[in-house]
């Protein structure tokens, strides 16, 4: 009789309480599939940043401005290579709650920093850059609310007045679509004409949110950023000058800390997993305490028994992991969709898998340890002593 035919055996014994263990089990790396998925997400698109491009904000923090003077300085600073700016614009479609990341840029080289993340048709760029009035849609945006180019589209803000009309809203031209050039770019952005911005909005003219510029070389990085926060040292808008993987992160923190609420969330359910699977494990070897000095009384190794109680507690991980993994796989598939690209990248991914079975093995181990030492310490006179 083979040990994984006793193991198998012995794991289904009792199948009501087996399922529900692997019900719980289950359900604990779904929570852990799709959080894990979303955080991965999150930091791969951060972090497929370019090595040579800095990120210059107010030293107090990147929601108050900076003069635009500050971006004809910083062009002229020795390694800087090429140079745009954004105003962050707090746009929304039609209602509040349909968010839009909207940006004032500067469309000549702010298309120029960002050559290698996006794909737009030469003749749809050149429109932008001539039309005032005309922005360009990110692909996940324009497939969300079907726009095309030539549409003429109202999108409002949440921070800023039109001083045309005492309103919150710019009406523009959809010049173009952007594509990703990369799987981690999210495409779920519109951009348009900051001098249309700067002269109608009603307050903070002449200002930039932000500054972003592409050095020589990574290696002059520290050197450039320093150059850049000691030029404007005591003035009354210092500097901050950051790499653009940690200006992205900082941003992202807007949101919360992401993976401090991941890892909460998944540590509590891991946490109740433990505590449930182990105490059954443990109330499953009791009693079988019986059956286990038997098998001593007949020759069985004590090895031999502990391998079959630590192997009955991982096949089980195993059999209520592995289908919680694919279920958040598909959940994922959907969630991505649904989304319209504004988590890009977002999949169950061989690394967050990978690190889902580990955890699987781990929670096997952890909860079948005890039980298994035991049964492998099991005096079978004081064993069958009980009967």
């Amino acid at each position: 009789m083979s040990d994984l035919y006793l193991l198998w055996r012995n794991l289904f014994r009792r199948k009501l309480r087996t399922f529900l263990m692997m019900l719980a089990i289950f359900v604990a790396f779904v929570i852990y599939g799709v959080l894990g998925s979303i955080h991965y997400a999150f930091e791969h698109g951060v972090d497929s940043s370019a090595d040579n491009r800095l990120v210059v904000v107010n030293k107090i923090t990147f929601i108050q401005p900076l003069p635009y003077a500050y971006v004809g300085k910083i062009a002229a600073i020795k390694g800087v290579k090429n140079l745009t700016f954004a105003n962050w614009f707090g746009g929304y479609y039609q209602d509040a709650r349909n968010q839009i990341g909207t940006f004032a840029v500067d469309p000549e080289s702010y298309l120029r920093i960002y050559r290698d993340d996006l794909r737009i048709d030469p003749a749809q760029r050149d429109a932008f850059i001539h039309d005032r009035t005309s922005m360009v849609v990110g692909e996940a945006i324009a497939t969300k609310y079907g726009w095309k180019v030539g549409d003429r589209i109202p999108i409002n803000s949440n921070i800023f007045t039109n001083k045309a009309d005492g309103s919150h809203t710019w009406e523009l031209t959809v010049a173009g679509i952007a594509y990703a050039a990369k799987e981690s770019f999210n495409t779920s952005f519109i951009i348009f004409q900051y001098e249309n911005f700067n002269e109608s909005k009603t307050f903070g003219k002449d200002t930039v949110g932000w500054i972003t510029l592409e050095t020589d070389s990574a290696a002059v990085n520290d050197k450039v950023a320093a150059t850049i926060d000691d030029m404007f040292a005591n003035s009354t808008a210092e500097t901050n000058t950051q790499s653009e993987k940690a200006f992205g992160k900082a941003f992202l923190a807007q949101l919360g800390n992401i993976a401090l609420i991941i890892t909460l969330v998944v540590g509590a359910a891991f946490a109740t997993i433990l505590m449930i699977v182990g105490n059954t494990m443990v109330m499953a070897v009791r009693e079988r305490t019986k059956e286990i000095a038997v098998l001593k009384t007949l020759g069985f190794p004590s090895w031999r028994i502990w391998r079959q109680v630590l192997g009955e507690s991982v096949l089980l991980s195993l059999l209520g992991g592995v289908p919680g993994l694919l279920v958040a796989g598909l959940l994922v598939t959907v969630l991505s969709k649904a989304a319209s690209g504004a988590i890009p990248g977002l999949a169950l991914t061989l690394p967050v898998a990978g690190l889902g079975v580990a955890f699987m093995l781990l929670l096997g181990v952890v909860t079948g340890f005890l039980p298994a030492w035991n049964a492998l310490r099991l005096n079978i006179v004081t064993a069958l002593g009980r009967l």
